[in-house]
C-alpha cells in the first residue's frame, strides 16, 4: 500500500445540540500516538470527534483505514461513516473498537453479521490490536490485498471474519501491564486541536476495575487487574491540560474507575492542588470514585478542598440484588459507616442507585433510598437500569432468568442529520420491569427518583433536614409524601411534574426499529433538534424548576415539612418562629439561580437565629443559638460564582443542554450565599 498510509480514527460525539458533554479522543489519542511510535512516517493519522468534521472529511478525502470506537452513543454513527466511507471506497478497512460488544460468542456472530460495514473488530483495549492491522496493511501492496489477508488469517486482538462469514479469533482481550509504553497523546501534541473550549480535557491514571458487577462492560474477569500510568507520566500530562485548556473551560475528568481508591491517588490529588495553584485550574474534577476503601477517598476528596464529591455507587441496599448482581465484594455498610466523618470533615456524598436491578421490588427499592437518607446524604440519583453489549446481564441468559421487560429510547442529545440526508439517533435499552417489578411500579419509582433529585441536591435544604431530624421526624416520610401528594401542588409546579411523567412514559419505544422508523420523518427529527424529544428528563425537568419555579418548589417542600410536624404534635409558637426562618433561609439560598437576571434579584430576610451556625454545629438545637440582636441578611453570588455558571451555561445553546451542564459545576457554588447586611 502506499506510504505514508492515511488513517482515520474518531471517538465521535454529536453536535446538534452542542456538545457540552464531550470530552477529548483520548482512546483514539493513545491508539494514534502507539501507532506513530512503532511505524512514525508510515502512517497518516488524522483524529475527529465531531460527527460533521469526519463527514466532511470522507466525502472530500477517504482514508484507506477508518478506526471508530463503539459506545452506546456513538454506535449507530460510526455504522453510518463506515457505510459512507465503503460507498467512496470499496476495500478500505473498517475498524470498530470498544467495550460495547457481547461477551458470548454466537451473540458476537449475529452482532458483526448485523453490522456487515465492520470489517474488524477490536474489543477492550485498542492499541496493540489495532497496530497490528496496521503492520499488516503496510505489508500489503494494495487495499484489495489487505481485504483478502484479513479474510484469511486471524489477527492477535482483534476479531475478524472469514470469507464464508464465520469469526476468526487470536487472543482478542489482549491488555497493555506497561501503560507508559503508550506515548502520551498530551505531550507529544496529538491532542492540541482539542482545546476548542466546548471539550473537557479527559486524563487516565489507571486501566482496569477489580469489581465484577453484571450491568457494567468494565466487570468481565479479563479487565479485572489493575495497571497503571507512572505518576510522572500523570504529572507531566496535568501540566501540559492546565497550560493549555482555554479560560472557559473549569472542569477536568478522570477516567478512571475507581479514583480515590488505590495509595498513590492521595499523590495524584496533591498534584492536582500543584496545578490549581498554577493556573487555577481545575476547579471541578469528574470521576467515578472507588467502591472500597472509601477512609482514602474521604483523604482525597479532602485534599482536593471542594473540586470534587464523595459519590457512593450503592446502586443497592438488598443483599440479594447485591449478590444476583455479582456486587458481593463491596462493603456498602462499610461505606455508610463513614458518615459521620465525612459529615465531620464538611465533605459533599453523592450516592448513585439503579432502578431495576435484577430481582429489585418496590419495597427493595424504597428500602434502600431509606437507608440511604437516613445515612444522611446530601444528594441521591437514581438512574434506570441499562442493558448494554458487553455487560453480562445483557446476555439471553440473564434476559431469560429475570424476565426483563425492556424498552428503547433515544439518548439525550444524540442525533444528527448527515450528508447523505439520513437522520441518525443513538439508542438505549432501558429495563421498565421485570419479573420482580411492575412497569406502573416502575413509573411510580421514577417519580420519586425525580422528588429526590430536585429535593436532596445539598446545602439548600440542609437546614429543614437538619430541623426534622433534631424533632424525630423521619426525612424519607418528607420525600414520599411529596410524591404520593402531588396533586395538592401549585398548577405551574404541577404542570412540571405531570410533563415529567408524560416524558418519562413517552420516550419509550418498544423495538429500536419503531424508534428509527419514526426520526426519519422530518416533523418527528425536528422535535429532537428544537429540544422536544430525546432529552434526559429528570435533569431536563429539575432545570425547568429550577430557572422558573424554584421558590414554589421549596415552599411545597415546607408545607409538606409543616404538615409532618402538626401531625407529631410538635407545633407551638416558638417553633413556628425557627420554622419560618428556616423556611426564607432556604429560599434566600436557592432564588432565581440560573435564568440570565439572577445578579439582579437577590432576597433579604431579617434573622432572630443564627442559622448558619447551627448548620456548622453537631447536636445543638436551633434555639441554642437565638441572637441577642436580629440581623438581616442578602442572598447573593459573589464575582467567582457567577463566571463559573456563566461559562458552563454558555457552552450549551439550549435549556435542555444547559440542564446538563450544572453537573460541572460543584454544589456549593449553584446556591446564594447569605451574607450580613446590618444588625436591626
Amino acid at each position: 500500500m502506499k506510504k505514508p498510509i492515511k488513517i482515520f480514527l474518531g471517538d465521535l460525539i454529536y453536535d446538534s445540540a452542542g456538545a457540552y458533554t464531550g470530552v477529548f479522543p483520548l482512546n483514539i489519542g493513545y491508539i494514534a500516538s502507539y501507532c506513530i511510535s512503532k511505524f512514525d512516517q508510515d502512517v497518516d493519522i488524522t483524529l475527529f470527534k465531531y460527527v460533521e468534521d469526519l463527514d466532511k472529511a470522507i466525502n472530500e478525502s477517504p482514508p484507506s483505514i477508518l478506526g471508530l470506537s463503539n459506545y452506546a452513543w456513538c454506535h449507530n454513527i460510526s455504522l453510518e461513516m463506515f457505510q459512507m466511507l465503503k460507498q467512496k471506497n470499496p476495500n478500505a478497512l473498517t475498524v470498530w473498537g470498544g467495550p460495547n460488544f457481547p461477551i458470548d460468542m454466537e451473540d458476537q456472530k449475529k452482532f458483526l453479521n448485523r453490522c456487515s460495514q465492520v470489517d474488524v473488530y477490536v474489543p477492550v483495549e485498542g492499541e496493540t490490536g489495532f497496530s497490528n492491522i496496521v503492520e499488516l496493511a503496510l505489508s500489503t501492496d494494495s487495499e484489495d490485498e489487505l481485504q483478502k489477508k484479513i479474510s484469511k488469517k486471524p489477527i492477535e486482538g482483534c476479531i475478524t471474519r472469514t470469507s464464508d462469514g464465520s469469526l476468526q479469533y487470536d487472543n482478542p482481550i489482549i491488555r497493555t501491564s506497561k501503560l507508559d509504553s503508550i506515548p502520551s497523546p498530551y505531550t507529544s501534541g496529538i491532542l492540541d486541536k482539542f482545546f476548542d473550549g466546548k471539550l473537557t480535557p479527559m486524563i487516565q491514571t489507571n486501566r482496569g476495575c477489580p469489581f465484577t458487577c453484571t450491568f457494567c462492560v468494565d466487570g468481565l474477569d479479563t479487565v479485572q487487574k489493575v495497571n497503571q500510568f507512572s505518576l510522572e507520566r500523570v504529572n507531566e500530562e496535568l501540566n501540559y491540560i492546565s497550560k493549555h485548556v482555554p479560560e472557559k473551560i473549569h472542569s477536568l475528568h478522570f477516567s478512571d474507575l475507581n479514583f480515590g481508591m488505590f495509595p498513590r491517588d492521595l499523590e495524584i490529588c496533591d498534584m492536582i492542588n500543584e496545578t490549581k495553584k498554577k493556573y487555577n485550574y481545575p476547579t471541578r474534577v469528574l470521576t467515578t470514585t472507588g467502591k472500597n476503601k472509601k477512609e482514602r477517598i474521604i483523604e482525597a476528596i479532602k485534599r482536593l478542598n471542594g473540586t470534587m464529591s464523595l459519590t457512593m455507587s450503592v446502586q443497592s441496599m438488598d443483599e440479594q440484588v447485591l449478590q444476583n448482581v455479582r456486587r458481593q465484594n463491596i462493603s456498602v455498610d462499610a461505606m455508610l459507616s463513614l458518615m459521620p466523618s465525612i459529615k465531620e470533615a464538611g465533605l459533599l456524598t453523592e450516592s448513585e442507585v439503579i432502578l431495576c436491578l435484577p430481582g429489585d421490588t418496590y419495597q427493595t427499592h424504597l428500602d434502600t433510598i431509606k437507608k440511604l437518607i437516613h445515612a444522611n446524604l446530601d444528594s441521591i440519583q437514581v438512574y434506570t437500569c441499562m442493558l448494554l453489549d458487553g455487560s453480562e446481564m445483557a446476555t439471553p441468559q440473564q434476559r431469560n432468568k429475570w424476565n426483563f421487560k425492556t424498552k428503547f429510547r433515544v439518548l439525550p442529545s444524540d442525533f444528527s442529520k448527515i450528508s447523505n440526508g439520513k437522520n441518525v439517533v443513538e439508542i438505549e435499552e432501558v429495563i421498565v420491569g421485570s419479573n420482580t417489578l411492575t412497569f406502573d411500579e416502575y413509573l411510580e419509582l421514577r417519580m420519586f427518583a425525580f422528588i429526590l433529585w430536585t429535593s436532596t441536591f445539598g446545602i439548600i435544604y440542609d437546614p429543614i433536614l437538619k430541623f426534622l431530624r433534631q424533632k424525630n421526624v423521619d426525612i424519607f416520610d418528607l420525600f414520599f409524601r411529596m410524591m404520593k401528594k402531588i396533586e395538592t401542588l401549585p398548577m405551574e409546579i404541577r404542570n412540571v411534574f405531570d410533563s415529567f411523567k408524560n416524558k418519562t412514559i413517552s420516550e419509550l419505544w418498544n423495538s429500536r426499529e419503531e424508534l428509527i422508523s419514526n426520526y426519519q420523518k422530518e416533523e418527528e427529527f425536528q422535535k429532537l433538534l428544537d429540544g422536544e424529544d430525546a432529552m434526559n428528563v429528570i435533569q431536563y425537568h429539575n432545570f425547568l424548576l429550577r430557572e422558573k419555579h424554584m421558590d414554589k418548589l421549596t415552599e411545597y417542600l415546607f408545607r409538606t415539612a409543616y404538615s409532618l410536624l402538626e401531625e407529631n404534635q410538635q407545633i407551638n409558637e416558638e417553633l413556628k418562629k425557627q420554622f419560618f426562618e428556616i423556611q426564607n433561609y432556604s429560599l434566600g439560598l436557592g432564588h432565581n439561580t440560573i435564568s440570565k437576571n439572577r445578579n439582579l434579584t437577590n432576597l433579604e430576610f431579617v434573622f432572630h437565629y443564627d442559622i448558619k451556625k447551627w448548620l456548622d454545629s453537631s447536636e445543638q438545637s436551633l434555639i441554642d443559638f437565638k441572637l441577642s440582636n436580629p440581623i438581616r441578611l442578602e442572598f447573593k453570588f459573589d464575582h467567582e460564582q457567577s463566571k463559573l455558571f456563566q461559562d458552563e451555561l454558555d457552552r450549551a445553546n439550549s435549556s435542555v443542554t444547559q440542564s446538563q451542564a450544572l453537573k460541572r459545576i460543584p454544589v456549593q457554588m449553584q446556591w446564594r450565599h447569605p451574607k450580613l447586611i446590618k444588625a436591626n
